[in-house]
């Protein structure tokens, strides 16, 4: 990577993300930015970008927690400090790899020295880094969620707090929080997605005069960087002035009570839960009025607060599209719009494109930091849009930083030859809460909420000596094993004396997420029952029940001749979803197919990621109607290749649920001879609602207590 960041300015297109985070700078209390989008548009470069354009800041000198001179933390660890020295350095962009442990995140403590020599020391993860600076965690949705938790938490309290064993730490955490996610790879949770003050979507242009000039400046910034960074530098200077004019300006904008009741009126008509998106959005609606120069918010500062502010709050499960109703928020705004704004329009759906990082009617050349004459899209788009001269429309980039032209994900087609009867696509039924469906044994996988596992965090279940750093002391273990050579060590009056052989750590028990491999028949004999959207209610359940235990999910079907893999194994649960509902139905069964091709998949999967552990679901009847590809062969023949197929899996230790989805008065148990042969279970389709579950336990109970009462009468 070259040493010189690619410029901020040169950035094509992305005016939504680029403005988010000019907002941001200007007003650190929005709470940060998730950018939301597909790989290669320019998400790293831009936040790399932001950090040159932020202006250096003073620090107490030694300080490994970057307190400022003029209002040092007073419960700084490196603390109390001395007033008036000082140095100054660059903001700091601390990045956070999604294999980062708890103790480089939140910082360790040397617990062998805490114990043994009874020395308090701390060693700074990367919150303390990030302190007064920006941090940014690439692939956020990849991080585990209770890393996740400490992160928002942390930025949230403006501090991180450590505690361990009766040692506490706390240290100020006050930075710019900037995630990046593909959602293809996986959601985060609404509750976690709550936590971002803003967020935006960015995809690559499709224009191809962008997509020239992406490559065009990519070509000329690898040649030269330093000579590319040249051409720009007036454009940068003039965003950073901008930036600091905007700080200054910032506490003396008005947020007037009309602008508050649109706000407050927003919020409630898009039924956003809890409080922070008000606080978001007046934060955001006030630095944007700032950024464009004007002391008072107006109506089109709200609007643009909303739509940044109130897309990903409105996803209360990972089917919901993303999105905002934009004639709902016009309207909205127009009926609590304040009685007197002289010269000031609502803006309409002509301004969807073209113009999202336009902040407002006021902002021009001749604003503050206006780019008038500047280079196409050099200077501040948000801000300056009749700077630019790239085409009207979509105005999203290529990555400056990664030339890789994405591609648009290939969409499941209908195979042709699989039979006569093909059926359209079915809508599938209303989710229900699903019974839990758990892999036997103790695992050593992901943190999730599924099968019970080894993990960092739960609860105690016993101790063992540490292999490599000692992270969770066991502390009655550490005591049963110096407690015998006390006499030996010479031991004092002043305590227990602990030599580093006799530490112990803390076994933790507590949940794993796992690959859960669906296999779903979607041959004819399915579809003729009109059974299709019951069965496609039922995986569309299982797959929520997925995404709630965090477990990676893949999607095989099976029908014709052969068996197709509609989905490879990935966190997305809302694209599995998608792809079920445009499943088409129809033709013969080759179960044995089916099979096959989930062996293979996790066969690869096993090599990818051996520590997750696999769930297959096997969503049918039972019936094979079809001996493998060629589709020759009898029901016995078709029947003894599913057996043989099943056994393989069966001898790999998979485990195995069949959804039995036959019925009718007259039912021939082959999806119970399938689960037997794969040596899982089978579920009635009706019996995998949790709901059924419990009416049975309570018609057990019953039955036990009128039993109970006629013993009783008769004694």
């Amino acid at each position: 990577m070259a040493s010189v960041p690619y410029p901020f300015t040169a950035v094509v297109g992305m005016d939504d993300m680029r403005l988010s985070l000019l907002l941001n700078a200007v007003q650190p209390g929005i709470g940060g930015v998730l950018v939301r989008g597909e790989k290669g548009t320019a998400k790293s470069t831009i936040v790399r970008g932001l950090t040159a354009l932020l202006p250096a800041i003073d620090v107490v000198p030694g300080c490994r927690f970057s307190c400022a001179p003029q209002s040092p933390d007073l419960e700084c660890p490196d603390g109390p400090h001395e007033p008036g020295a000082s140095v100054s350095r660059p903001t700091r962009l601390v990045e956070l790899p999604v294999g980062a442990s708890e103790d480089r995140l939140v910082g360790a403590l040397d617990i062998e020295r805490a114990l043994a020599e009874g020395v308090k020391s701390f060693e700074p993860g990367l919150l303390a880094d990030a302190h007064r600076g920006i941090l940014y965690v690439d692939e956020v949705n990849l991080l585990h969620d209770h890393l996740i938790d400490l992160l928002l938490d942390a930025a949230a309290m403006g501090a991180s707090y450590v505690e361990r064993e009766g040692v506490s730490v706390r240290h100020a955490a006050r930075f710019l929080l900037v995630g990046t996610m593909n959602p293809e790879e996986g959601e985060l949770r609404p509750q976690l997605l709550d936590r971002f003050g803003l967020t935006v979507e960015v995809s690559a242009s499709r224009d191809p005069e962008q997509r020239v000039e992406v490559v065009r400046r990519r070509l000329a910034y690898d040649d030269a960087p330093a000579a590319f960074a040249a051409r720009w530098a007036d454009e940068e200077q003039a965003l950073r002035e901008r930036i600091a004019a905007a700080r200054a300006l910032l506490p003396s904008v008005v947020l007037g009570d009309g602008a508050l009741r649109q706000i407050a009126a927003t919020c409630a008509a898009f039924e956003v839960d809890g409080m922070r998106a008000d606080i978001v959005m007046a934060r955001t609606a006030t630095a944007l009025a700032a950024w464009a120069g004007r002391a008072e918010v107006t109506t089109d500062d709200v609007r643009q607060a909303a739509l940044l502010a109130l897309p990903h709050r409105r996803r209360r499960n990972p089917f919901d599209a993303p999105g905002l109703d934009e004639d709902k928020l016009d309207e909205t705004l127009e009926e609590f719009a304040p009685q007197e704004q002289p010269g000031e329009q609502p803006r309409g759906r002509e301004h969807e494109e073209g113009e999202g990082g336009d902040p407002g009617p006021d902002d021009g050349p001749g604003g503050p930091g206006g780019g008038g004459g500047q280079p196409p899209q050099d200077g501040p788009p948000p801000a300056a849009p009749e700077t630019s001269d790239a085409p009207e429309g979509h105005t999203t980039s290529e990555a400056p930083g990664d030339p890789e032209v994405p591609e648009v994900p290939a969409q499941p087609r209908p195979k042709e030859g699989v039979g006569a009867g093909e059926q359209r696509a079915v809508s599938a039924g209303e989710p229900f809460r699903t019974k839990v469906l758990t892999v036997p044994g103790l695992g050593e996988g992901a943190s999730g909420r599924r099968s019970r596992a080894r993990t960092e965090q739960g609860r105690t279940t016993g101790a063992r000596q540490p292999q490599g750093p000692l992270t969770k002391v066991h502390l009655p273990a550490t005591l049963l094993a110096a407690a015998p050579h006390q006499r030996a060590r010479g031991r004092s009056g002043r305590g227990l004396v602990v030599r580093r052989h006799d530490l112990r750590q803390a076994t933790r028990e507590g949940r794993e997420g796992n690959l859960v491999l669906f296999a779903v028949d979607a041959s004819g004999s399915m579809a003729a029952r009109q059974r299709m959207s019951a069965v496609k209610g039922a995986v569309l359940s299982l797959l929520l029940d997925a995404y709630q235990r965090r477990d990676k999910v893949g999607l095989i079907t099976f029908r014709g001749t052969e068996a197709e893999l509609v989905l490879p194994p990935t966190s997305s649960v809302d694209t599995a979803a998608s792809r079920l509902e445009s499943l088409p139905t129809g033709g013969r069964t080759p179960l044995a197919a089916g099979l096959l091709k989930a062996h293979e998949v996790l066969r690869v999967e096993r090599l990818r990621d051996p520590a997750r552990r696999p769930l297959l679901v096997v969503v049918t009847d039972g019936r094979a109607t079809s001996g493998g590809r060629a589709g020759g062969g009898s029901g016995a023949d078709a029947m003894a290749l599913v057996r043989r197929a099943a056994g393989l899996h069966a001898a790999d230790g998979v485990a195995s649920v069949v959804v039995d989805c036959e019925a009718g008065p007259v039912r021939l148990g082959l999806a119970a001879r399938l689960a037997a042969d794969l040596g899982g279970r089978a579920v009635a389709l009706d019996e995998l609602r949790a709901e059924a579950i419990a009416g049975l336990v309570k018609d057990a109970r019953e039955d036990l207590k009128k039993e109970a009462d006629t013993a009783g009468r008769v004694a």
